[in-house]
């Protein structure tokens, strides 16, 4: 591991409070570049908290520290925004005859040392009713985003004035790719997040055991098929913070069954890794080969794998990423991956019409009224 990529572990660390605050000192070139990777893990707020502190020469250059504290302030202003709109909705909802839930985003921020300084993407709100009676609601009352493809869990509202996306869920997650041991995770968080409850910020939250089986689907899903930074990690970390043992026991008796143990015991190395976790306080043995896998694989693309050099080459290179990556981590998940590459075969035998129609192999741009 490079000294940059070290000392952002580090500044993690600290600023999640696992390591006592120490300041260090860099270079400007030092600084520069760990405020990239800081910036590509979506990490920018949360350690910002800790730079902040240091006082006296460090060697952050003053350009640099401008940046960063009008992008912490930035965050900390959108994360106040966020905070209202996922209340708004959930009032609207619920005015509706709807239960409803936050999901990862705004919920996990609640459990960081300073909540505003979590970096925000969407809002994801779970909706009760199932996927037609969710659409038909949605529809009936205007605001659904009529330019969007419906998924297989979510839809898009149309972005309000205050220009915050907000993806509905009607299923609790995009689950697994499997889809024996995705009808059993499907089961189980549509029966468990009924039990969401309401928290101070004004809106629902899921249980604690459903957000560690939900997120850990959700790194497993995106990890396979695209990339994750290390923000999910550090969002992975807080929640097994808060977790009970009677939370810790049940969610390990059921990742075999939800197809989920072996990115859990990649996800448990790096508690260890990254936080000095505990081995008591783990879900499952730690697994130091895929650990690895993923981290670097983390470093490497950045967010959701944004930063991934092929991302930046052009549409037809992301396109022919997305293929290779589950062929090449087919040593991490065989099952998983081999599905993937399934569903995208079927995928394109199912828009060959459409493509033929369109005289156009990317169907990109093309949208149908």
């Amino acid at each position: 591991m490079n000294d940059t990529k070290w000392t952002l572990i580090r500044l993690m660390r600290m600023a999640v409070g696992c390591e006592p605050y120490e300041p260090m000192t860099l270079s400007e070139r030092e600084w520069k570049e760990v405020y990239i990777q800081i910036c590509q893990q979506t990490l920018t707020g949360v350690i910002y908290c800790v730079v902040n502190r240091m006082s006296g020469d460090v060697g952050i250059p003053k350009p640099l520290l401008m940046e960063w504290t009008l992008k912490a302030e930035a965050i900390r202003r959108f994360n106040a925004k966020m905070n209202a709109e996922a209340a708004r909705l959930t009032r609207w909802f619920g005015e509706r005859g709807r239960k409803t839930a936050i999901l990862k985003g705004q919920a996990n921020a609640r459990l960081y040392p300073h909540p505003d300084e979590r970096q925000p993407g969407d809002i994801d709100i779970w909706v009760e009713g199932g996927r037609d009676s969710v659409l038909k609601l949605l529809g009936d009352e205007g605001v659904l985003d009529t330019k969007d493809t419906v998924s297989y869990h979510h839809v898009h509202l149309n972005k309000n004035a205050s220009g915050i996306a907000v993806e509905v869920h009607f299923r609790p997650s995009s689950g697994n790719y499997n889809p024996i041991t995705n009808r059993r995770l499907q089961r189980f968080l549509e029966k468990e997040i009924l039990l969401s409850e309401s928290c101070p910020e004004g809106f629902d939250v899921p249980t604690c055991r459903f957000a560690l089986i939900m997120q850990m689907a959700h790194i497993q899903r995106h990890f396979l098929s695209g990339g994750i930074g290390l923000r999910h990690i550090v969002d992975y970390y807080m929640l097994m913070k808060i977790s009970s043992e009677e939370d810790r026991r049940f969610v390990a008796s059921q990742l075999s069954r939800f197809g989920l143990r072996k990115t859990a015991g990649a996800v448990m190395w790096m508690m260890s890794e990254l936080f000095s976790m505990e081995s008591d306080r783990m879900i499952c043995p730690k697994d130091e080969r895929r650990g690895r896998c993923m981290l670097d694989e983390a470093f490497k693309s950045g967010n959701f794998g944004w930063y991934h050099e092929n991302r930046r080459k052009g549409y037809w290179q992301t396109v022919i990423s997305g293929i290779l990556i589950p062929i090449r981590l087919m040593g991490f998940s065989f099952q998983e991956c081999l599905w993937i590459n399934v569903k995208f075969v079927i995928y394109i035998i199912r828009t060959i019409p459409k493509r033929i129609k369109y005289r156009s192999l990317s169907l990109r741009y093309v949208h149908e009224e």
